[in-house]
């Protein structure tokens, strides 16, 4: 039997990774992880290869630790490795579906090596407004402002974007184009992945992202001047809001 080909999706945690991720996983084409005992069901807790997001510092921090990035010329970036991950992860995976769909927010740093590691692959790098993405990381990394959080927003995507020039098959997902028109962005995905367009979409909390941009113009983290990331910011589609 052909083994099915790799579907990897990441995105800074709060993105709607996990979200996207059901949605997919509701075609018939799909094998998601369910079930499994695992944060959120998420890939990096069920293999032994990749630390997980919290050995590197977790939401917020992660993508600072310089072994969060991974790409084709890691040491672990062997056949071996391939075989380890695939018989891991196989464990959870209906081995008679054409597509394995591994979601796990690190992912945004590991394209790179996982297309090393399993040639062929599809990639999807979800994004968020950054100010949506802090605000609601907050509630875990009370410590941090959301301009720091800002900060490491921009500081994980600029690593990714340079990523993408190495990828074969990248597809970019904006969480707002899927609050917006979930149909449309799941047939994007469908396309990129090479299956029919089958989903159970079912209803949505559209209006997340309007709650959270309100409560940053209204509540003491507008304090944080966030002007000189604007330019950065609109790199990606996203415009800062101005605070009250």
């Amino acid at each position: 039997m052909t083994p099915g080909r790799f579907l990897f999706m990441g995105g800074m945690h709060r993105s709607g990774t996990t979200l996207l991720a059901a949605l997919v996983g509701t075609n018939p084409q799909v094998a998601g992880f369910r079930q499994t005992g695992a944060p959120m069901d998420e890939g990096q807790y069920l293999q032994t290869v990749c630390p997980y997001d919290e050995q590197h510092g977790g939401p917020g921090r992660f993508a600072y630790a310089p072994g969060a990035h991974m790409t084709e010329h890691h040491e672990l970036a062997t056949p071996a490795t391939a075989r380890l991950l695939r018989e891991q992860w196989g464990r959870y995976l209906d081995p008679d579906r054409p597509v394995l769909l591994e979601k796990s927010p690190p992912n945004l740093l590991r394209f790179r090596f996982f297309q090393r590691l399993f040639p062929g692959s599809r990639f999807v790098l979800v994004t968020r407004h950054p100010v949506g993405v802090a605000m609601s990381t907050r509630k875990w990394t009370p410590a941090l402002t959301v301009r720091q959080l800002v900060e490491h927003w921009l500081h994980a995507y600029e690593l990714a974007r340079a990523d993408a020039t190495h990828l074969d098959a990248l597809l970019t997902v904006r969480y707002e184009d899927l609050m917006d028109d979930p149909g449309r962005t799941l047939d994007a995905i469908a396309a990129f992945a090479g299956i029919p367009p089958t989903f159970d979409v079912g209803d949505l909390d559209r209006d997340t992202n309007t709650r959270y941009l309100h409560a940053w113009r209204q509540g003491p983290g507008a304090d944080d001047d966030l002007a000189d990331l604007a330019d950065r910011v609109e790199r990606y589609g996203y415009r800062l809001p101005a605070a009250a």
